[in-house]
């Protein structure tokens, strides 16, 4: 009888047989899929010449990815639990390894769009499996150090993405962006059936399908990720598919929520919400989804479009937010290894977050290398303190048995705030643009044209004062004028929307006294 209960006592501890394995194993399906978000964004020329196709044909290589995975990314919980975590992880890496292969292999648009869904159907999976496996993994006291090493692939893989999609495509070919996955999907493959077991405590489920809910949610994520990413080009609300599908997402969104909190079998649990730490610390993700996915979007734009850079050159100029990103992830797993509260952290990284925008604010046409790979450092040390610690304490306040059910409502409110956060900055950016434009407009005039036109210049701090020198102090045309006006407004733009990310960030600062006292770990007492 005593044996028999040593050997029942350990059901709901974490296995530690072959974690680091286990780690490896899962965290390279999750850089694979969050490689394939930003890989192939530097190729898309390459493939618009390949497929003869629009720049607004072409594009939808990059949507029909995102649509389908945020589609996918709720319901991973739900599919874990009926058909068990290994067993749909399996699927979800030699599916996307498959779908990989089918993309380098396609010789017209309809085909790589088509292959397109079906890899972001398949990793949607990965990152909320991994997040949820990597919990389970590892033994309390070592959570928020498997956080952190969770955090470590999240955070250099979209970094990464462009660097190494322009290499590859400017050496190789286009298709090479696809086919690279084929090798390092198989070891995933290899790695998950050796080392990867479900937890005791994952039960089955066995109850009916909810085939309305499933419709539901489809409709909601489907068009609200499709109006995000592509409402910019059809001019937001002045289009009419754009109201539709907005009007039509509100109100499948309204209908699906009723119907899942009164559902006995919910394919999303949205009563995890009813956490209170639980639903600060997803919001804060949101947040920081936005920030991450803004600086994202606009340093590369700024890097190529006004200094030139190639893709190749821009992506290593990116390089260094990761490398501070992974100094201080390593920093803070191994103090909380040892049990040091790392909370207080937290309100450090929003501090430097602030301090990086604030930097990037100051750039012009004449900034240095030295002056853009700082800042971006200095943001990546910024993020590092605050990723991994909202990602354990969004899991740490739930009970094992809902644990994929959390990762994947934390993992599909952070993706698709992420994606609303890239149309509310591309808003902002040409709303300011054209602000500026009109302003510098404005402000020169005719007498101004004329001496810039032959190559008078104008008193120092005027707006033509400072075009004149943007044209390299040379006499110019009326043309060029125009051009240098459009130039100088877009570079004020950056500047007004890196302030407002960085106010953003500021205000964000005092939301630490909503999570100080969370859990460090899963089943972890409260933090003191």
């Amino acid at each position: 009888m005593e044996a028999v209960q040593t050997l029942a006592a350990p059901v709901d501890a974490p296995a530690n047989t072959h974690k680091w394995l286990i780690a490896i194993a899962v965290m390279l399906g999750c850089i694979l899929e969050l490689l394939d978000t930003t890989i192939v964004n530097v190729s898309l020329p390459h493939m618009q010449g390949s497929f003869s196709a629009s720049v607004d044909e072409i594009t939808w290589v990059v949507t029909s990815y995102l649509v389908a995975n945020g589609i996918m990314i709720p319901l991973t919980g739900w599919i874990s639990g009926r058909f068990g975590r290994k067993r749909y992880f399996l699927f979800s890496v030699s599916t996307f390894v498959l779908a990989s292969a089918c993309c380098g292999l396609a010789q017209t648009l309809d085909q790589i769009v088509l292959f397109r869904l079906l890899q972001g159907f398949a990793g949607a999976a990965m990152q909320p499996s991994s997040q949820a496996i990597m919990m389970e993994t590892f033994p309390p006291e070592e959570q928020q150090m498997a956080m952190a090493t969770w955090s470590m692939g999240i955070s250099v893989a979209p970094v990464l993405g462009p660097t190494i999609g322009g290499w590859i495509t400017d050496n190789w070919s286009w298709r090479w962006t696809f086919y690279i996955n084929v090798p390092i999907g198989l070891i995933a493959i290899v790695m998950v059936s050796l080392f990867l077991h479900d937890p005791p405590y994952l039960k089955r489920l066995n109850q009916r399908i909810d085939y309305f809910g499933i419709m539901l949610l489809t409709l909601t994520l489907g068009l609200t990720q499709l109006v995000a990413d592509r409402g910019q080009r059809a001019d937001w609300f002045g289009s009419p598919w754009v109201v539709y599908a907005s009007v039509s997402a509100l109100t499948a969104g309204v209908i699906f929520v009723w119907h899942e909190l009164r559902s006995n079998a919910p394919v999303l649990e949205l009563r995890i919400f009813a956490i209170p730490l639980f639903t600060a610390a997803t919001v804060l993700m949101v947040l920081m989804a936005f920030l991450v996915y803004g600086t994202s979007l606009m340093n590369p734009i700024f890097l190529q479009e006004f200094l030139g850079y190639t893709a190749w050159k821009a992506g290593l100029m990116m390089a260094p937010r990761s490398i501070g990103s992974i100094v201080v992830l390593i920093f803070i797993g191994q103090i909380a290894r040892r049990g040091v509260n790392t909370r207080p952290f937290i309100v450090l990284g929003f501090a430097i977050i602030a301090i990086s925008l604030w930097q990037m604010a100051k750039w012009n046409h004449d900034v240095g290398p030295w002056n853009i790979a700082i800042p971006i450092f200095i943001n990546g040390l910024g993020t590092g303190f605050i990723f991994a610690q909202l990602a354990a304490i969004s899991l740490a306040t739930v009970d094992r048995e809902r644990m994929g059910a959390a990762a994947s409502l934390f993992n599909m409110t952070r993706n698709t705030g992420g994606s609303i956060g890239i149309s509310v900055i591309t808003t902002l950016f040409v709303t300011h643009q054209q602000i500026n434009q009109s302003y510098l407009a404005e402000h020169i005039s005719v007498f101004d044209v004329w001496k810039l036109a032959h190559g008078v210049p104008r008193m120092p701090g005027s707006p033509a004062f400072s075009l004149f020198n943007l044209a390299g102090g040379h006499s110019t045309s009326l043309a060029s004028l125009y051009a240098q006006v459009q130039s100088q407004a877009a570079m004020l733009a950056f500047s007004d929307v890196y302030r407002i990310l960085m106010v953003v960030t500021l205000l964000m600062i005092p939301t630490f006294f909503l999570i100080r006292h969370a859990p460090m770990s899963v089943g972890g007492p409260p933090m003191e």
